[in-house]
């Protein structure tokens, strides 16, 4: 039986791997697209990704760990947002060559077991998240 709670996205750039992999790891690059990190992700340490609010404070918006890294092949992570309290998701990034371009393809698991209850309702903004924000990252890799 699949999960039917995993969300999967595709996209493809034109451009090679190693710039949409900047765009995944480096810290103003991330600010392009999706929200700006802290610092670069590296293998085996925390990251946090942050927004302004109102009065100009930073706040986390997205927090984990950086599990794996194989630049320029795949990221995997885990992914926490408020809602989750202290439960992890992971995020997984493959990149592979495609037709001169990049095709990269995103895998969001655990998501059900970290949401309990509320958890269609979380599925369902983290699917529209991540169409916007993949939208905002084919604009911004050109």
């Amino acid at each position: 039986m699949t999960d039917v709670t995993t969300i999967f996205k595709t996209v493809f750039f034109n451009a090679p791997r190693e710039t949409v992999w900047s765009f995944l790891t480096d810290k103003d690059r991330l600010g392009e697209w999706y929200h700006p990190a802290e610092a670069d992700l590296v293998q085996g340490e925390d990251y946090a990704l942050v927004r302004k609010t109102d009065d100009g404070a930073s706040v986390r918006q997205v927090w984990g760990r950086v599990l794996a890294m194989d630049p320029p092949n795949k990221l995997v992570t885990t992914f926490v947002i408020g809602p989750f309290g202290d439960a992890e998701t992971t995020v997984t990034w493959v990149l592979e060559e495609a037709a001169g371009g990049t095709r990269l393809s995103l895998t969001h698991e655990g998501i059900a077991e970290a949401a309990g209850p509320a958890a269609i309702q979380l599925l369902m903004a983290l699917d529209h998240g991540w169409d916007k924000h993949l939208d905002t990252f084919r604009q911004s890799v050109g």
